[in-house]
């Protein structure tokens, strides 16, 4: 088996965010995130963002969970990708528009209920969420959960609008790691002097389906690391315009760039992979 190159502990920064420096140690490790609790694995199918989905990904060894949040009528923070219930349950309605009763009501895959944030803040108080704000409403009641259940170290939240990453930062004070908004990931991509950003991490795609174009490169990755930042890549879905990285090839790409995790719909295969190459860090 051919040797990969493995980054040594020197070459990443210190960010002093907890969640972000876990993969410092063991040096050369990743952060392996369940992108929706691993979306496409085909033991879990129609289960995104549900608990069933979740549980599936912490038995497989992942101590990482990527989910999204949006707030009900009420103000119930629910780990939930789509503004409406839609897509993938069995009821129809803009959760904005819905109380939390209304919302339990529905059923993901016929079975599953809509979790709510807090719900898996406490049944899995050993993992960490890489939290995605979807709502300019659900920057409060994220907060407010934050502080009751004093989890700020085990969160990383990102939005791609800047709008809300910048009303988080300011009502959290910097106690949470936060990834960088798209207007300032092109910051670092394009401007040579390598400026300052709010951020801790850049979250970004690895490269456009159609123009293909690349956001994650080797020189970035480097770029990033100069300026104090981690980087990590998440899939794009079938539909996206970004291309997936839910198959071994491209992981061991991006890992071979020497980026700092990998957030994929695919759990099996990622562990697959990090296995072989001697960096799985989650539980066996």
């Amino acid at each position: 088996m051919a040797a990969h190159p493995s980054p040594e502990r020197g070459l990443r920064p210190v960010t002093g965010y907890p969640y972000l420096d876990a993969v410092l140690d063991p040096p050369g490790s990743v952060l392996a995130m369940a992108h929706r609790g691993g979306a496409l694995h085909p033991e879990i199918p129609g289960a995104e963002n549900t608990l069933h989905a979740f549980r599936h990904a912490v038995a497989l060894g992942y101590r990482y969970l990527e989910t999204d949040v949006h707030a009900t009528r009420d103000g119930v923070l629910l780990a939930f990708h789509d503004e409406a219930l839609d897509r993938v349950t069995d009821r129809v309605g803009l959760l904005a528009d819905l109380t939390a009763e209304q919302v339990a009501l529905a059923r993901i895959a016929e079975v599953h209920a809509v979790p709510t944030m807090a719900e898996l803040l406490e049944e899995f108080p050993d993992c960490r969420f890489n939290i995605d704000l979807k709502s300019m409403g659900a920057v409060t009641p994220l907060v407010e959960l934050l502080d009751r259940s004093a989890a700020h170290d085990r969160v990383c939240v990102g939005s791609f609008s800047r709008r809300r990453l910048q009303a988080f930062r300011r009502a959290t004070a910097g106690r949470v790691a936060t990834s960088a908004a798209p207007s300032e990931v092109a910051a670092v991509r394009f401007w040579p002097l390598g400026p300052r950003v709010a951020a801790a991490v850049l979250q970004v795609p690895w490269r456009h389906k159609r123009h293909r174009i690349s956001v994650t490169t080797p020189g970035f990755v480097r770029r990033a690391h100069r300026a104090g930042l981690h980087v990590h890549v998440w899939t794009g879905a079938a539909s996206s315009r970004w291309v997936s990285i839910d198959d071994s090839e491209s992981m061991d790409t991006l890992l071979d760039m020497g980026v700092d995790g990998l957030i994929t719909d695919r759990t099996d295969l990622l562990k697959e992979v990090l296995i072989r190459r001697g960096r799985w860090a989650g539980r066996p």
